[in-house]
């Protein structure tokens, strides 16, 4: 049995009428969309420069300021002398003025005075190592033995490393008979030569040397022994 078509329900004869209503209404749609975008654009950029402010820098106005005048100088007081004007009838008194030439025929002696100069002692500050008279401790030197025996503390190290010896020193007795300047001329060990220096520091004062009568500075070597017993 053969299908036989309506031509009403034929949709191939139509085909074009559809392709060309869609054509057309693609088209109004890009038109309508470019249309809409434009009117957007200038209304946003219109917004944009009414909102704009520009605001003004302002300068400030230099404004060169008058130094003042300087002060005007002192005014300096003129003293006028008053002078008196005397009549010539006036007597005046006589007045001698006495002139160097009137004693030109008198002698003028010129004595010569010589500078005094102190003579300084040379025996002030000079130190002797001989004089006349030696300084002596209180006692002799019998009591000098004595005091070094007793003042003298020997050294925990030195005894401890076995260490003995002689230490020799020598110091300045000065006029009033104190002793200063203690130095070690030779020594034996740093522990022995500081104990030999503090006994000497100790001492009491000396009689002082005697140089023509005269206490002088006096310096004087004294050896000192540390021995193990």
């Amino acid at each position: 049995m053969e299908i036989k078509k309506s031509p009403k329900a034929d949709l191939e004869s139509k085909k074009l009428i559809f392709v060309l209503l869609g054509y057309v209404f693609i088209l109004a749609v890009i038109f309508v969309g470019f249309e809409w975008t434009n009117k957007d654009v200038k209304k946003a950029s219109m917004d944009g420069v009414s909102d704009i402010f520009v605001e003004e820098e302002l300068i400030p106005i230099t404004e060169q300021l008058e130094t003042p005048p300087p002060p005007p100088p002192p005014v300096q007081e003129v003293v006028v002398e008053e002078i008196t004007i005397v009549d010539n009838d006036t007597k005046v008194e006589n007045v001698e003025i006495q002139s160097t030439e009137d004693d030109k025929d008198k002698k003028v002696e010129i004595v010569f005075a010589p500078p005094v100069v102190e003579e300084e002692d040379p025996t002030e500050h000079q130190i002797f190592t001989v004089v006349e008279k030696m300084p002596q401790f209180p006692g002799g030197e019998s009591e000098l033995l004595k005091f070094i025996a007793k003042a003298v503390k020997y050294p925990v190290i030195a005894q401890e490393n076995g260490i003995q010896g002689r230490v020799i020193c020598s110091f300045t007795v000065n006029k009033d008979g104190k002793v200063v300047d203690p130095v070690v001329v030779r020594g034996v060990d740093p522990s022995l030569d500081k104990e030999a220096i503090r006994v000497i520091n100790t001492m009491p004062a000396w009689t002082p040397g005697m140089q023509r009568g005269k206490a002088v500075r006096v310096k004087y070597t004294l050896p000192i022994n540390f021995r193990l017993q």
